[in-house]
């Protein structure tokens, strides 16, 4: 079982190889990487607050309770970009416009997330 911090320090590094495997065209394992630094993060959040975080609804659930505490409605929406493209990962239905345009609501939303644990 990973700590907290290696939870936080995964999601930094899925966002760097998210990055390169978008730079070298694999846009599907690049979608599932976002996916993953979005997940982990909330999952270090989590693990801090004492929250479940071993399912997806875990997960949803723990930035319900985020968006509500900080009363900051991009964290769930930031979130929900992050499902879309975990989702892309098994159809690979994003357009390119939309795989540049939502990298970087994911790439924010994970940063916020980082940035709430104490």
């Amino acid at each position: 079982m990973l700590t907290m911090q290696e939870h936080a320090q995964t999601a930094l590094e899925f966002l760097d190889v998210s990055d390169e495997e978008f730079a070298e065209g694999k846009k599907m394992q690049a979608s599932e990487k976002l996916w993953g630094a979005a997940s982990q993060a909330v999952i270090a959040v989590s693990q801090q607050r004492g929250w479940p975080d071993s399912s997806h609804k875990a997960l949803k659930d723990a930035v319900r309770q985020l968006t509500d505490e900080y009363a900051d409605p991009t964290l769930r929406l930031g979130f929900g970009v992050a499902e879309k493209f975990h989702a892309n990962f098994y159809h690979s239905f994003m357009d390119d416009f939309e795989l540049e345009g939502d990298r970087p609501v994911v790439r924010a939303f994970v940063m916020r997330v980082l940035s709430l644990l104490e």
